[in-house]
């Protein structure tokens, strides 16, 4: 056993030793490697970005209203009285005697890109008072507050990084009302920093909405009361209504747009990995051939098979990893917090999200670069392995 392992430490030893002498295919297979796992990683970090602003949203404090059946705010609307019902039901949290619950009107607007100054679904969302008091992460950067009963508006910084006419004391002419930006707002990222905020008392008549809400989002006295909520306003005969946690009910939303994102990245990177398995196989079977004489002369001294399959395997695992770290580091300083916005196919709005290169994304690209390199050294270290002595004799 002992003289196995000295075997093997020797073979790797000399095989990487002798890499500066192949520095040109080996630098172009891994090269290759790094452009595909540069890809993979910056593919899957547009999903992680997405479902990260669509998590973020969520809380486990707090519930969303629909109407029964609906699967959206754009498929549903309630009435003033069901609001109300859902207002005096069990376990809504309360502030200075008044219940944490907030009616939301949910508008699509059109708004010109930035980049490519097309036109783009944007959400405007009407509230009242309650719906700061509900999402206490919202906070108001630059600017001020809308005035309640004034067509004013404040801005997600999402929205306004991504979409033009949206800086501080610009003027949209929406519905039968010309608004003013007077605020950016930020949410830690969420979904709501896409939107565009305002008086729902002043939005309901520009838009003809009447007394109607699309939603209610409701703050909890705690995440264990959720059942006890759901269980009152399903079981109220005056209540047509839904009950989501709001985690659920943006998990999702984002569930469909993470696959497809996830899915096309995948494929891609596979067609690209069967390439770069191509360069590997092409670089190492170069490299037994090269070296076909000291191979032979290595088994005629004793050396076993298996310490030359692990040696060359293990010199196409280092180029790997060496090609998926680069690959991988490059994504990260390109793609990582890389702002853009794409269609939630739910609310049929733009999200605006920034790309997330995490560390878990990172290690599963340098993990994908492995495998890769495993199954490009694997048939070229069988074949150094079962040349027969004579024949690497007279080779190289």
């Amino acid at each position: 056993m002992v003289n196995w392992f000295s075997q093997v430490v020797a073979l790797i030893g000399f095989n990487l030793k002798t890499l500066p002498e192949r520095k040109g295919s080996a630098a172009a297979a891994a090269f290759g490697i790094a452009g595909v796992v540069a890809v993979l990683v910056g593919v899957l970090s547009i999903g992680q970005g997405f479902q990260r602003a669509m998590v973020a949203a969520g809380d486990t404090d707090r519930a969303v209203v629909l109407r029964s059946g609906a699967d959206t705010e754009m498929t549903s609307i309630l009435g003033r009285e069901e609001v109300r019902i859902v207002s005096d039901a069990p376990g809504v949290a309360r502030a200075e005697g008044k219940a944490l619950v907030s009616p939301e009107l949910f508008v699509i607007i059109n708004l010109p890109k930035r980049s490519t100054g097309t036109d783009a679904n944007v959400a405007m969302r009407g509230v009242e008072p309650a719906g700061f008091g509900v999402r206490p992460e919202l906070k108001i950067v630059e600017g001020r507050a809308f005035a309640w009963g004034r067509n004013e508006v404040v801005v997600g910084r999402g929205a306004e990084l991504e979409f033009a006419g949206l800086g501080i004391g610009s003027t949209l002419d929406l519905g039968a009302s010309r608004w003013t930006v007077v605020g950016i707002f930020e949410a830690e990222g969420g979904v709501a920093e896409s939107e565009i905020w305002t008086d729902a008392a002043v939005l309901a008549p520009a838009y003809r909405r009447g007394d109607s809400f699309q939603s209610v989002l409701v703050r909890l006295a705690s995440p264990g009361t959720f059942q006890n909520f759901k269980d009152a306003l399903t079981a109220d005969p005056r209540a047509n209504v839904k009950v989501v946690r709001e985690t659920e009910y943006y998990a999702e939303q984002s569930q469909m747009i993470y696959l497809l994102i996830t899915g096309l990245g995948t494929i891609i990177a596979t067609m690209m990995g069967v390439g770069a398995i191509f360069g590997a196989l092409n670089t190492m079977y170069t490299a037994v051939a090269s070296r076909a004489r000291e191979i032979g002369t290595l088994k005629a001294l004793g050396f076993r098979s298996s310490p030359v399959i692990l040696s060359i395997l293990v010199e196409s695992v280092v180029l790997a990893t060496i090609g998926g770290t680069v690959g991988a580091l490059a994504a990260w300083a390109l793609f990582d917090g890389y702002r853009a916005a794409t269609m939630n196919w739910q609310s049929f709005s733009q999200v605006a999200f920034a790309f997330e290169v995490g560390p878990r994304l990172l290690v599963n690209g340098v993990i994908y670069a492995v495998l890769i390199g495993i199954i490009g050294g694997l048939f070229p270290a069988i074949r150094a392995a079962r040349m027969p002595v004579s024949n690497a004799l007279r080779e190289g």
